[in-house]
């Protein structure tokens, strides 16, 4: 295609991103929350990963033992999960990016399915965009005036 575009399937995208990634969406998703709770609690067990993630045991005790081989979290077979110095690190990441993207979907003023539309994009998004959103939160957030702006403007279009 003329002017160097590549253009591909959003699967496409991805794939070429894979190999810039040690996680599958799914195990981030099961970091998030294992990093979720124990900060909450000091400890997360199968169970409630399963029941928090709306997924069977089984499939949690499977996802949890392929992040202890991965070396993100310490589980022994009906114990308790903790994370890893690197499991806590990357939790804390995906939670902190997760935040962001819930952020600013909040600040334009996205009010249906925010949890929904925040887990369809945090793991279709690179860390560079992240801190740009997350300046961008910072920036709308000291000016309030500029949001009011919006809304205004917004409304002409919705």
């Amino acid at each position: 295609m003329e002017g160097g575009f590549e253009f591909h399937t959003v699967r496409g995208y991805q794939l070429l991103n894979q190999g810039n990634r040690l996680l599958t969406p799914a195990m981030e998703d099961y970091l998030e929350m294992i990093y979720r709770n124990i900060q909450k609690d000091g400890y997360m067990r199968i169970n409630t990963l399963s029941e928090f993630l709306n997924v069977k045991p089984s499939s949690s005790t499977k996802m949890v033992q392929n992040l202890t081989q991965l070396g993100f979290v310490d589980y022994k077979k009906y114990g308790i999960i903790f994370l890893t110095e690197k499991g806590a690190l990357i939790g804390k990441f995906l939670l902190e990016r997760h935040n962001i993207i819930e952020r600013f979907l909040t600040l334009i003023g996205v009010s249906e399915d925010t949890l929904v539309e925040t887990e369809l994009i945090e793991h279709n998004i690179s860390i560079n965009t992240t801190k740009n959103i997350n300046a961008l939160n910072e920036f709308l957030s000291q000016n309030p005036d500029i949001i009011k702006k919006f809304e205004h403007f917004k409304s002409a279009f919705i």
